[in-house]
């Protein structure tokens, strides 16, 4: 059995840079990939998730949860709401110019998130040890949707944690299927093509 993969950066971690090409605060990052389940604008039942630079090392972003994102009736489904955590946490490796990949991903559920709900996600880079890049992030709802009550984390619904690996750009090209990295290659312009393979896909 392998050893758990922990979200603690080692002792030698330090913290991440933001990349002085970085989108200043407030700017929308738009899609890395039309087609992605998490962000893609063209998937017809993906999460669509909007993502906006925040101060540091840190993005925003917000989940509409539709009824097609449901598990239990009128409920989000829980390894969507990982797969949306999944992609904001990968989007904040943007602000760093780094293309990751990810390694570990640990979702913790606190309350239930409805359909017609908008979930607030507020993701941050806290650490950098080698390849590695550590991720966390929380979720909340607005106070008359969430069930959690009062106190410190009144709202939060979601939280999470990520590893991510950096990878050079050939590591998508290898291991992606040819003909849909050609085809969007072909139909992008470079700085498109940059911004797909900066994030994690």
């Amino acid at each position: 059995m392998s050893s758990r993969r922990s979200t603690q950066p080692p002792v030698y971690a330090v913290p991440p840079t933001r990349h002085p090409d970085a989108p200043p605060p407030g700017t929308s990052l738009g899609s890395h990939y039309r087609q992605c389940f998490g962000c893609g604008p063209d998937h017809p039942t993906g999460l669509h998730l909007e993502l906006t630079a925040g101060e540091g090392c840190t993005i925003n972003a917000e989940l509409t949860v539709t009824p097609h994102h449901q598990g239990a009736p009128g409920l989000a489904h829980g390894g969507l709401l990982a797969a949306a955590f999944d992609e904001a946490l990968g989007t904040v490796t943007w602000l760093l110019r780094v293309p990751v990949v990810t390694v570990h991903l640990e979702t913790d559920y606190r309350a239930p998130v409805p359909v017609g709900s908008v979930l607030s996600i507020e993701a941050e880079c806290y650490a950098v040890a080698g390849r590695k890049i550590y991720s966390r992030a929380v979720g909340r709802l607005p106070a008359k949707q969430n069930a959690t009550g009062g106190g410190e984390d009144a709202g939060i619904a979601v939280e999470a944690r990520g590893v991510f690996v950096s990878v050079p750009l050939e590591h998508f090209r290898a291991h992606g299927r040819a003909e849909d990295i050609e085809a969007f290659v072909a139909s992008s312009d470079r700085d498109d093509v940059l911004h797909a393979f900066e994030v994690n896909p």
